[in-house]
């Protein structure tokens, strides 16, 4: 069994910062990929950035490209999310996720949420406007 366990979120400013980690435990953990996704009142879950474990190659959601910056810790076992420039529509419960199974290594699924199969708690971001 795999925990992933986010921290890191609170309330900011309209253009302040926040960065979110995930920590992942359980058995000796081997993944694929690391994602993040968010989901805010009312909408449905979203893919925000994912990071293959191995090569570090990065992918981002276009609403986010230019200020948010996935990044990986092997030796760790995290997942960091910087946020930067956060806009008031940034607000929402930020979820980690991880592949093991390999399904995000195909290009049309690395976005998806099915394609992920453990997944964190969520931490809340609130950005005021």
């Amino acid at each position: 069994q795999v925990q992933l366990v986010e921290s890191g979120g609170g309330v900011v400013q309209a253009g302040g910062s926040l960065r979110l980690s995930c920590a992942a435990s359980g058995r000796p953990f081997s993944s694929y990929a690391m994602g993040w996704f968010r989901q805010a009142p009312g909408k449905e879950r979203e893919f925000v950035a994912r990071i293959t474990w191995n090569t570090g190659y990065t992918l981002y959601t276009d609403s986010v490209k230019g200020r948010f910056t996935i990044s990986r810790d092997n030796a760790e076992n995290t997942v960091d999310l910087q946020m930067n420039g956060l806009k008031p529509e940034d607000t929402a419960v930020y979820y980690c996720a991880s592949d093991l199974r390999g399904l995000t290594v195909v290009t049309g699924r690395m976005h998806m949420a099915y394609a992920y199969d453990y997944w964190g708690q969520g931490t809340q971001v609130t950005v005021s406007s």
